[in-house]
Formats: structure tokens, sequence, C-alpha cells
């Protein structure tokens, strides 16, 4: 199913998803008066490139066993991921308002066994590589030609368990593993920020030459601005062409601004989580430019 099937031809356009996406983050967490909110803001762009360019799936078989896989492993982001889901078909947009709550299908982290186009229940942090790497490694024993492809953040890539299936991932050759690091350079909780720093904290892997430190485990590393469609859109296709073909995983690491689109979210740690104002709202609404039919 193409993006034209679900929006209109003037919505098509990436950046427009994104800003009916971050919209709809800010809107469903004010709603339920809980929810992350900087952490989904600056994995957007990356998300909406992914479901709506790059993954091969279908809304209208979320369990097609040869789809391609994703794994939010930084699942407290998952207002962000149901946003995009909405947005591409998985499930009425209407039905984001029912975030969180008790009955919902959509709970506060991702659950496989309850929402449509989830792969992978997440939440505690660490996990979700090594079970990218696990569906890999089964579609290469079963002959598949599904890709697997996980998304941490640069706070969670502390947990050694990542790094386990980083050392584990070359040895059994998988080309069809690609992890996207959102490297947002915030944490909830951090260090004070130093002349280096990008934003308010010290970054968590701000001082780390990630590229050089997965090569030498025997990654291939690409770096990208992670609100840049066209940069995002070109290293997806790199990534895909090298699929298969070498027996190196690669990650993709990607800088970005925690709480990105939105003027007073940006760049601070204190929007990790947080409700918005009705004022709140009525600014961001108009710095995303979205429509008041589509609160």
């Amino acid at each position: 199913m193409s993006p034209t099937e679900i929006l209109t031809a003037e919505e098509t356009e990436l950046d427009a998803v994104a800003r009916r996406a971050r919209w709809h983050i800010l809107n469903t967490v004010a709603s339920s008066k809980a929810g992350h909110i900087g952490g989904p803001l600056s994995a957007t762009d990356l998300l909406v490139a992914l479901y709506f360019r790059q993954l091969r799936i279908d809304p209208a078989q979320p369990q097609d066993p040869d789809r391609d896989r994703f794994i939010l492993s930084k699942g407290h982001s998952a207002i962000g991921l149901y946003s995009v889901l909405a947005l591409r078909g998985y499930f009425p947009e209407e039905e984001l308002l029912s975030f969180d709550h008790g009955d919902s299908r959509l709970q506060g982290h991702p659950d496989m066994l309850l929402t449509p186009g989830v792969d992978s229940s997440t939440g505690s942090l660490g996990q979700g590589l090594a079970s990218g790497a696990g569906m890999a490694l089964a579609a290469k024993r079963l002959g598949k030609d599904f890709h697997t492809w996980v998304m941490v953040g640069d706070g969670e890539i502390e947990e050694g368990m990542v790094w386990e299936t980083v050392i584990s991932a070359p040895r059994f050759g998988l080309d069809n593993l690609t992890l996207i690091i959102d490297l947002n350079g915030l944490q909830q909780y951090g260090w004070p920020a130093a002349d280096t720093d990008r934003f308010d904290r010290s970054e968590p892997m701000g001082h780390v030459d990630l590229e050089a430190v997965f090569r030498g485990f025997g990654w291939n590393a690409e770096t990208v601005d992670g609100h840049d469609f066209d940069a995002i859109l070109a290293t997806y296709d790199k990534v895909e062409q090298r699929r298969g073909n070498d027996g190196k995983p690669t990650v993709i690491i990607a800088n970005t601004t925690k709480g990105h689109g939105v003027s007073f979210t940006s760049g601070t740690y204190k929007w990790h989580n947080g409700v918005a104002t009705p004022e709140q709202l009525d600014l961001a609404r108009g710095e995303l430019n979205v429509e008041d039919s589509q609160r």
C-alpha cells in the first residue's frame, strides 16, 4: 500500500507526514496525561522514511512471514512508532487517543501481542538488538529474504547487552541486520554539559567515535543527518543495496535533536517526557502547520 492510498495528494511528501506524526505525539500524550516526548520527536523522520519508503510491508497483512521487521528497542518512544503506524494504515488515527489506557492496544511500551505492526515487545532497554539479531539469524537459517531493522537510543547503548550483540552479529554474517542509533544527544539523567556538547546535558555517546568502534567490531557504518529526508533515504538505499552481499551488519548513526520539530521541546533534557499545556499545543499546532481537524 502506497502513501497516496492513505494520505491526500498534498500530504504525500514525507515532511508533511512527519509533521502530522509529531502533532499526534504531542496531542496524544497531552490527552493521556503521560508519556514520552523528546525521544519520539527525535526519531520521527527516521521512522517515517522507513515506513513510507523503505520497509517491505503491507499494513493489511501485518503478520506476513516475508515482511521486513522493525524493532523499536527504545520502547519508551512507543507513541512515535504508533503515530507512524497509524498514518501508514495499521489502525485508525483516532485510536491514538486511547494511548496508555488500560484497555488500549497502544500501551506505554510496544506489545507485539496487542498492536498491529509491532514486531517485538520492548521497554527494558538494551534488549532489542539481540532480538533483531535473532530474527536476522532465523531468516538466514530459513532461507528468508526479509531485512531486520532495529532502533536504539544513544543512552540505551550504555547497556552491556547491546555490545554483546555488536560483537557476535558479524560472526554470524548478519548482513540482513541494520541498527539505527538515534543519536539525539540527551538522556533523562546525565552529566552537566561541556563546551563540546550540543545541548543542555552531556551527550551519552557524544565523545565516542562510534563509526570507528563499530567498524572495529566488523560492521559497516554510516553517519547521517537524522532530520534530512534526502540523506536518510540515500543511506537506507545504500544499506539495502549492500544487504546479503558482504556478510556484515550495518549501523546507521543518525545525528538528531531530542524534541525536534517544536520550539519548546527541542534540545532540552526536561522534555524527555512531559505533558504539553493547551497553550503549548496551540503553539505546536502552528509550528507544525497542522489543521484543527487533526486534533
